[in-house]
């Protein structure tokens, strides 16, 4: 195996987590230390820290200069590189499904902004309507307000099944009629 088969190996088996990618998406606009990473997701810190380096291996984390901790200890705060948004990955949907559904676990979802639509395109229109989509959300991530809220997008395209499209449902089967006792007998 080449190294780049390694590293591509690697990168893929980073990227594999939802954690790992949650804890990205936690590093991406401010650094934070293993201690601060352990508390946000509820881990041990040797938990955190096996996650940590392994995404700091593989480039997605970047180490920053260590900064003053707890007790006199130095800290090392992680930084996301933003690598991570065009590496490989298998099993891209349904991993990006789960991160989400952790993500967003335990809110209230009418909290949440949400919007569900339906289209009729030719496929070259629907290609054109992702891949503005896409120009419009980097244009956003590629600005962000100092004193901005942090949030996320998460979109999801599919294409529609109509009933006329699934495998005939075999019929039920027919119903016996009820027996009916009369009042009093036995």
């Amino acid at each position: 195996m080449s190294s780049e088969d390694a590293r591509d190996r690697a990168a893929r088996r980073a990227l594999s987590s939802p954690l790992r990618l949650r804890i990205l998406r936690y590093c991406l606009y401010e650094s934070h230390s293993n201690r601060e990473i352990a508390v946000q997701f509820g881990l041990n810190p040797g938990t955190s820290l096996h996650h940590v380096r392994t995404l700091v291996d593989t480039g997605f984390l970047a180490a920053e200069e260590g900064r003053p901790g707890r007790r006199g200890s130095v800290e090392i705060p992680y930084r996301a590189t933003g690598t991570s948004w065009d590496a490989p990955t298998d099993g891209t949907g349904d991993l990006l499904i789960r991160t989400f559904l952790e993500e967003i676990e335990g809110r209230d979802l009418d909290e949440l902004f949400m919007v569900r639509m339906g289209f009729k395109l030719r496929p070259e229109r629907l290609e054109e309507l992702q891949r503005r989509l896409v120009d419009l959300v980097l244009e956003f991530h590629g600005s962000p307000d100092d004193d901005g809220e942090l949030s996320s997008l998460f979109i999801a395209g599919h294409p529609e099944e109509r009933p006329a499209d699934r495998p005939a449902e075999r019929p039920e089967p027919e119903a016996r009629p009820e027996r009916r006792q009369e009042p009093g007998s036995a």
